[in-house]
């Protein structure tokens, strides 16, 4: 039984939820962190030194981080295929990706953008700053319109560990109010994943409860 430990609204546990489910393997999702606490539990503790979310449990095996998990369902259940590559080469190039997107796309968007618009109170928010967030997003985004060319998703014709990483920003990059440039690339491809079940059921998901009162 896999086990995943995190709640539903972090953006992090969706990256994982969403790849458990395209690799069609079932879990059990317990609710951890924000209102539901949790952390500060010898319990979590004793599966995480570092008291975040999310955690996996595959058994008597634990590992924590998103990009780390992601990699560890993939080479333990994405079977060599698109999805993560048994050939190094093409491993890599799907690797290369993933990384880019969790170090420089996770990195511009979900503090410069996502908290600062969504988890931040109005009177309190750094505008400036976070035009110049949206702006630098934008470039971000074209290089990826760039790779994307005319290819359904970032590394070929199939879905692999990269579009995990990159794609599950889009639905909040999207329904956000905030100003966007055109990027007919990346709109196609965000629409072609909202039309997977995984993505609608475990990333297309409210985030509401995490706006803050004035935001």
């Amino acid at each position: 039984m896999l086990t995943v430990f995190g709640r539903a609204t972090s953006s992090n546990v969706q990256l994982v939820m969403w790849a458990l489910a395209e690799l069609g393997l079932g879990c059990e999702r317990l609710d951890y962190g924000h209102v539901h606490s949790g952390l500060d539990t010898a319990e979590f503790g004793a599966l995480n030194p570092h008291r975040k979310i999310p955690v996996l449990r595959d058994g008597d095996f634990v590992i924590w981080e998103s990009g780390a998990i992601l990699r560890y369902l993939a080479a333990r259940y994405g079977g060599g295929g698109a999805f993560w590559p048994s050939d190094p080469v093409k491993r890599a190039g799907v690797d290369m990706w993933a990384e880019w997107g969790k170090n420089e796309l996770c990195n511009a968007f979900t503090v410069p953008i996502f908290w600062s618009r969504v988890r931040t109170a109005a009177a309190d928010r750094d505008v400036v700053a976070l035009v110049q967030a949206i702006n630098g997003f934008d470039t971000y985004l074209a290089h990826l319109a760039d790779q994307l060319g005319d290819q359904k998703y970032v590394c070929g014709a199939e879905l692999s560990a990269a579009d995990i990483v990159i794609g599950h920003l889009l639905f909040r990059w999207f329904t956000m109010d905030i100003p966007r440039a055109a990027n007919p690339e990346v709109e196609t491809y965000y629409q072609r994943l909202t039309q997977r079940s995984a993505y609608q059921n475990h990333v297309m998901v409210s985030y509401d409860s995490l706006r803050a009162e004035g935001a």
